[in-house]
């Protein structure tokens, strides 16, 4: 749908009498015409389907065209109640357009699917996310991506075998933007001057502190100088403001691999470990994290996301916040070889490389079987915001 007038769906019901003009004859008393059945009444419509459609919505990055419920692929299908904790805690800090609806959606957490299904349908109106620019089918599809929440050993002193520092912000991060590089945190002086005394874990492969800075956050098991263990989380707390490279993307641009997933990358820095530094320097970007206890209750949670609530395994999505708003419902749809998807998720988070209309990074959860899912998610996408009526 390209323009946008308000679609209004017409019932026509004819009804048809046979005869119809003149009085019918008389039939005889001894033979008396059986009653016919009244014919079948039409099915009625869903208030959905019968009422008029609300003017599409222009965000800065997109356009959000209105259509029906029925157009929503899979949508009688889902287990909405497991999406529903990820709603609950978009309703921790919910914005203005939500707020009013979280006293609804707290008391339906412990409702069934059917009456969570009809409350949304009656509750919200669903709108077809576009970019600005194109109207043609194609231009409705976007990118789907994953990350996950990485499981890592680590020191809290460095050893012979752990020797890869993760830093806290430094106290200068502030008064110099962008801060230093990749390579400059490691070659110049007054960087790691800078850096000193900053370290809160040591692991054992660069490659391994890459992905969690590429992730922003993850799950650390440290082994303390005494042997004791404690599982933590390393969560996000800044960034040296420098642009993201993609590593592979530099492999593949140096022709050095063709297969560019996260397993083909490990595999190159094995055989060539004298060209590791420069494949690593290739992305100046680099991220510092704050430790965070992680309780048993946090543990059936990701990272707090840029909402600032704490993201849903599988319900969870990063977005371009200027196409589509934090805390927003989301209904999702995307067919690969990685996943199938038709799902209601909440737009929680973002990221530096989530940019654009119809583009979102799918939060798979955390550890290998989460990893493996994200580091090979790449397929095409449509995208549909729930939005108050």
């Amino acid at each position: 749908m390209n323009g946008f007038p308000w679609l209004v769906a017409t019932v026509l019901i004819v009804g048809t009498l046979a005869g119809c003009g003149s009085a019918p004859p008389l039939q005889p008393e001894s033979a008396p015409e059986p009653t016919k059945a009244p014919p079948a009444a039409a099915p009625a419509l869903p208030p959905d389907d019968a009422a008029p459609l609300p003017p599409a919505i222009q965000q800065v990055k997109s356009r959000w065209v209105p259509v029906r419920w029925a157009d929503l692929p899979g949508f009688a299908d889902d287990p909405l109640h497991e999406a529903w904790n990820a709603w609950l805690k978009s309703c921790e800090r919910p914005g203005p357009v939500f707020a009013p609806l979280c006293a609804e959606v707290r008391r339906l957490s412990i409702a069934g699917d059917a009456e969570q299904r009809t409350w949304m349908q009656q509750r919200l109106q669903p709108y077809r996310v576009e970019p600005l620019a194109g109207t043609a089918a194609a231009a409705h599809e976007g990118l789907l991506t994953g990350y996950y929440e990485p499981l890592l050993d680590a020191t809290r002193e460095p050893t012979a075998s752990h020797a890869v520092p993760l830093y806290r912000p430094p106290a200068t991060l502030g008064a110099r933007r962008p801060w230093y590089t990749r390579q400059e945190m490691e070659t110049l002086p007054e960087a790691r001057a800078a850096l000193r005394g900053r370290e809160i874990a040591y692991l054992a492969d660069p490659l391994d502190a890459l992905v969690l800075q590429i992730q922003g956050s993850g799950r650390i098991r440290i082994t303390e100088p005494d042997g004791a263990q404690r599982l933590v989380r390393l969560a996000f707390a800044g960034s040296n403001d420098q642009p993201y490279r993609s590593v592979g993307g530099w492999l593949l641009q140096q022709g050095l691999i063709r297969d560019a997933s996260w397993p083909g990358i490990k595999a190159w820095a094995r055989q060539n470990p004298q060209r590791l530094n420069e494949m690593l320097w290739s992305n100046p970007r680099t991220v510092f994290f704050r430790e965070e206890p992680l309780s048993e209750l946090d543990a059936g949670f990701g990272p707090r996301g840029a909402q600032g609530v704490a993201l849903t395994p599988g319900r969870s999505i990063a977005v371009d916040r200027e196409s589509i708003p934090y805390g927003t419902p989301v209904w999702l749809a995307s067919a690969g070889p990685s996943i199938n998807l038709q799902r209601l998720v909440l737009a929680q988070d973002t990221g530096s490389a989530i940019v654009g209309a119809v583009r979102a990074d799918y939060f798979a959860g955390w550890g290998p079987q989460a990893g493996e899912l994200a580091g090979r998610l790449k397929q095409p996408l449509r995208l549909w915001v729930l939005w108050p009526k």
